[in-house]
C-alpha cells in the first residue's frame, strides 16, 4: 500500500480531477497519475471506477446530511422534502458533472443509509405508506439528478458554443408553423425558478396520494 494514500485523499483528488476534466476523464489510472502512484496502489482502496464513484457519492451525501442538520426542519413533509431537494441540488452543482456521479452508485457508509430512517419516519407519520414514502424520496432524488445533469450539460455546451441555444436561430430553423413550440421555447427559464416550479409539480403529485 502506497504511503499516505487514504480513501479521503483519493476522493478529494477525484473531485479535483472531475472538476478539471469531467466525468469521462475520471478513471482510476488518471487518478493514480494525479496522485503520483501506480494504479495498483489505488486498488487497495477502490477496485474500479464504480467503487470510486460510490465513495464520491457517499462523500456528497454526508455533506447533504450535515447541511440538513443545520436547517430548521419540521414545517411539514412537503417543506422538508423541498429543503432536501434544494440542498441536494446545491451540493451537486459544486462539481462539474456533479449529478452524474450518482447514477448506479451504492453508498459505502452505513450511517448515510441509516439517515433515510428519519425521512421514512416523517413521511409515514404524515400518512404515506412505507412504499409510497420510499418512492417519494426516490422521486425527489431522481428529479434533482435529472434536473442538474441537464442544467450542467446546457451550461457547459453554451460555454463552448454561445449560439447553441439561440432562440432566434431555433425559430428560423423550425421555419413556418410550430407556433406553440416556438412560444414555449421563449417561455423557458433556467435556474432556481424553473427548479422550484418543477419541484412544486412533483410535490403536488405526492400530496395527491394523501387525499
Amino acid at each position: 500500500m502506497a504511503k499516505g494514500i487514504t480513501r479521503e485523499r483519493i476522493v478529494a483528488a477525484a473531485f479535483e480531477l472531475l472538476n478539471e476534466k469531467g466525468m469521462d476523464a475520471l478513471t482510476v489510472r488518471a487518478l493514480a497519475s494525479r496522485l503520483g502512484v501506480g494504479a495498483p496502489a489505488l486498488y487497495w482502496h477502490v477496485r474500479n471506477k464504480q467503487e470510486l464513484l460510490d465513495e464520491m457519492s457517499t462523500s456528497v451525501m454526508r455533506r447533504v446530511i450535515e447541511a440538513l442538520e443545520k436547517i430548521d426542519l419540521g414545517a411539514g413533509w412537503r417543506a422538508d422534502l423541498a429543503a432536501y431537494a434544494r440542498v441536494l441540488r446545491s451540493e451537486y452543482l459544486l462539481y462539474r458533472d456533479g449529478a452524474r456521479i450518482f447514477s448506479g452508485t451504492r453508498f459505502s457508509d452505513a450511517e448515510v443509509v441509516r439517515a433515510k430512517e428519519h425521512w421514512l419516519g416523517r413521511l409515514t407519520a404524515a400518512g404515506f405508506s412505507l412504499g409510497a414514502a420510499d418512492d417519494a424520496i426516490d422521486l425527489v432524488g431522481a428529479f434533482v439528478v435529472g434536473f442538474v445533469i441537464e442544467e450542467q450539460e446546457r451550461r457547459q455546451s453554451a460555454g463552448a458554443d454561445p449560439a447553441r441555444y439561440s432562440l432566434a436561430g431555433r425559430d428560423a430553423w423550425l421555419g413556418e408553423g410550430a407556433d406553440l413550440v416556438k412560444a414555449a421555447g421563449h417561455l423557458r427559464d433556467d435556474g432556481d425558478r424553473r427548479f422550484d416550479r418543477q419541484l412544486g409539480v412533483l410535490l403536488d403529485g405526492l400530496a395527491a396520494q394523501l387525499r
